[in-house]
């Protein structure tokens, strides 16, 4: 039954646009599912204009007006959502979060671009929150947890699971509720 309740919640917050931070190790499953949010969004708002940045072409968006940006040479994931923002995005997708582009990311959702999706590497909801305060403090010394909390509204963990065929199970479905106290509100669902 908790299967079913986070798909629920999964597709009233890209319905609602809200933004989802999905957590996880390697190859366990943050891309695949950015890629099932990112179907989704195409059978409720076909008509969004999603931009999409990545270092690894990985991500597949098909609504009918995506762009997607790749960070490679000289051109960081940095410089590519700097970028993004000229070209009207209506939600902002990053493949996977790694640096000091967090705080630019955090920063766009929160300015009029709300209803994206990232991932990071983190082992459970609550620790990719603290994942995204450490990949924001490399751009900034001044603490950003009030802007974390009103930026991301969703956190998914997802992660192997050797009993299933899929071979990965959500594990987590984490609404952000704000900060309080030196620590982040999660209601689970």
């Amino acid at each position: 039954m908790r299967g079913k309740r986070h798909v629920e919640v999964i597709r009233i917050a890209v319905e609602q646009r809200k933004n989802i931070l999905v957590a996880g190790s390697t190859g366990s499953g943050k891309t695949t599912f950015i890629n099932a949010v990112l179907h989704e969004l195409t059978l409720i708002n076909p008509d969004d204009r999603v931009l999409i940045i990545e270092d690894t072409p990985e991500l597949q968006c098909n609504v009918r007006n995506s762009v997607a940006l790749l960070a490679v040479g000289r051109v960081s994931m940095l410089d590519c959502l700097r970028a993004c923002m000229r070209l009207k995005p209506t939600r902002i997708v990053v493949g996977e979060v790694r640096g000091a582009e967090a705080l630019s990311m955090l920063k766009a959702w929160n300015t009029g671009h709300p209803g994206g999706a990232a991932s990071v590497h983190a082992n459970d909801a609550r620790s990719a929150l603290i994942r995204l305060e450490s990949l924001v403090a490399e751009a900034t010394e001044a603490p950003q947890q009030q802007l974390i909390a009103e930026a991301v509204n969703v956190v998914v963990f997802v992660d192997n699971e050797p009993t299933i065929k899929a071979g990965r199970k959500v594990r987590e479905v984490a609404v952000v509720v704000g900060y309080r106290n030196g620590a982040y509100e999660l209601e689970y669902v």
